[in-house]
């Protein structure tokens, strides 16, 4: 059984532990070409047909407004399957994922992200016959996120 005092030494010293806690590192953009790459495989990301709207300039981070559309058939092998978003400098780089089925309908979504500073964020989209189609926008945000 812990005593009362010994207990809050070992809360207050979890706390001082967390506020000496390192910040998180950041993904670099040789890390988000990776995995990019992993997701191609020996294929071409071609940059066309996936339009990424995202403000150029963001005042906070911790909530910005994204939307990605690809110009593609709902049928057959240009179908869309996927669409990933990257974030070249946010401590996890994969920002999202989205599967599209065969009954999807348009390939578009609207969401909000958490960015944590200036970056460039890449949208990636997967066709039924493998083929990759990209855009990025580079954004400055003036006030970062992800950093608890």
């Amino acid at each position: 059984m812990i005593g009362r005092r010994r207990m809050l030494r070992l809360v207050a010293g979890a706390g001082v532990a967390a506020v000496l806690a390192p910040l998180p590192v950041r993904a670099t953009p040789e890390e988000v070409r990776a995995l990019i790459g992993a997701l191609a495989g020996e294929g071409p990301v071609t940059r066309a047909r996936v339009r990424l709207d995202l403000p150029l300039l963001v005042e906070n981070g911790n909530a910005v407004a994204m939307t990605v559309a690809v110009d593609a058939p709902l049928a057959g092998p240009e179908r869309v399957e996927a669409i990933h978003v990257f974030a070249e400098a946010n401590p996890l780089p994969d920002v999202a994922r989205f599967e599209f089925g065969p009954a999807a309908g348009r390939p578009m979504v609207s969401t909000r992200i958490r960015l944590a500073t200036s970056q460039t964020v890449v949208a990636v989209a997967r066709t039924a016959d493998g083929r990759l189609w990209s855009d990025e926008v580079e954004l400055l945000v003036t006030l970062a996120a992800c950093l608890e």
